[in-house]
């Protein structure tokens, strides 16, 4: 017989792990469906760091947070800063842990809802029947290129998801479009890996390196959980202070600790520009910049982001007509539900609705709580 369960969590990052955990803690039937954090196992380098520190955790009750862990295995945060990609995924499958939390490592290929229910298609064949779910989308999905990146051969080219291992690039002129944090760090990393010249080119200034305090968000995430749908009910000029300051702390300024990486005779910074003409070859590929000059490239890496797009998410292709977007992102609910009832969706999906802090792990704990409030509300 198929499954049954009042709720399926659609995902396996840290996301899925808080709301699937806090669900089952207060006596929902879950199930939660994915391979465990495969996108910060698969899709980002093992030697990168976190920007966020130990203050940043999965447990909306507060219980098994990440400085928990750091306490349990006797370890100083300190001796971890930054803090390495190795270490919070070692939390987060501890975190798992302690809460029992058990995850069906299967996939998901199609969800539909024929009759009132939602019916879950599965990798095997097989089918699980629920009542609610919560989709986690990983960014993966949503890589955001520019609409010249087709005219650079395939083998030439690679988006951050897609290239987290540098050894093939060793001696390799490699040209990085994009100048946040993730440009620079693939910069770092590919100095670490013997890079013979990494340009990175970007339409900007070339960002400051510098320490920053993510705390400014703390008030932010209190008002989300106070008061629902806190940040939709801003003026959008008060959405754009915010959002101006959640860019200049995470976006125009970066990690002091890239600089001793940052090869001063390996990497050049292109601010400024644009590439205006892509010149494709058998071997390698040149670009021409605004400013005139043509580069050649081995490699070209795309660290130009993420953009929502809810139609690209393969499960939720029978569903996605019934689904409202608005510039890919789904229209939601002050519960994070969709306008397809009883779907729900966390996450970088989440971010037009609920603010950009939704990006990231920050956000967790309080996503959680609002969905799971949401579901025992429309249950009571």
């Amino acid at each position: 017989m198929p499954k049954r369960t009042d709720l399926l969590v659609i995902g396996a990052g840290p996301y899925a792990y808080s709301a699937a955990a806090l669900a089952r803690d207060n006596g929902i039937d879950t199930h939660i469906v994915g391979h465990p954090l495969a996108f910060w196992r698969e899709q980002m380098p093992a030697d990168m760091f976190l920007r966020s520190g130990p203050d940043w955790h999965l447990d909306a009750d507060g219980n098994f947070t990440f400085e928990a862990f750091f306490e349990d295995r006797e370890m100083r945060p300190e001796d971890f800063n930054p803090v390495p990609i190795a270490i919070f995924i070692d939390y987060a499958e501890w975190f798992r842990e302690r809460t029992s939390l058990e995850v069906d490592e299967r996939l998901v290929t199609d969800l539909t809802k024929p009759s009132g229910v939602f019916i879950a298609t599965l990798d095997d064949g097989s089918t699980i029947t629920a009542e609610k779910v919560i989709a986690v989308p990983g960014i993966c999905y949503f890589a955001n290129l520019p609409r010249w990146h087709a005219d650079v051969p395939p083998t030439l080219r690679s988006h951050t998801s897609e290239l987290v291992g540098f050894e093939d690039l060793a001696a390799a002129r490699v040209v990085i479009i994009g100048g946040r944090q993730s440009a620079y760090e693939w910069a770092a990393l590919l100095c670490d890996h013997g890079a013979e010249q990494v340009h990175v080119v970007h339409r900007h200034p070339i960002p400051e390196f510098a320490k920053v305090s993510w705390a400014f968000m703390d008030p932010y995430i209190d008002q989300t959980l106070a008061q629902r749908g806190w940040w939709r009910r801003l003026s959008a000029e008060k959405q754009h202070r915010i959002a101006s300051e959640f860019w200049r702390a995470g976006r125009l300024t970066l990690e002091p600790w890239l600089v001793p990486r940052l090869a001063t005779e390996v990497v050049t910074s292109h601010p400024n520009c644009a590439v205006i003409d892509v010149l494709p070859g058998d071997q390698d590929v040149r670009l021409r910049l605004s400013d005139q000059r043509t580069l050649i490239a081995d490699h070209v890496i795309f660290a130009c982001g993420y953009k929502a797009d809810l139609s690209r998410i393969p499960y939720l292709r029978s569903v996605s007509h019934q689904v409202s977007t608005t510039d890919g992102f789904p229209d939601l609910t002050d519960g994070f539900e969709t306008s397809l009832a009883g779907l729900h969706v966390i996450g970088f999906a989440s971010t037009r609705d609920f603010g950009p802090f939704y990006g990231f792990t920050k956000g967790c704990p309080s996503s959680a709580r609002i969905a799971v409030d949401e579901l025992m509300r429309r249950a009571a």
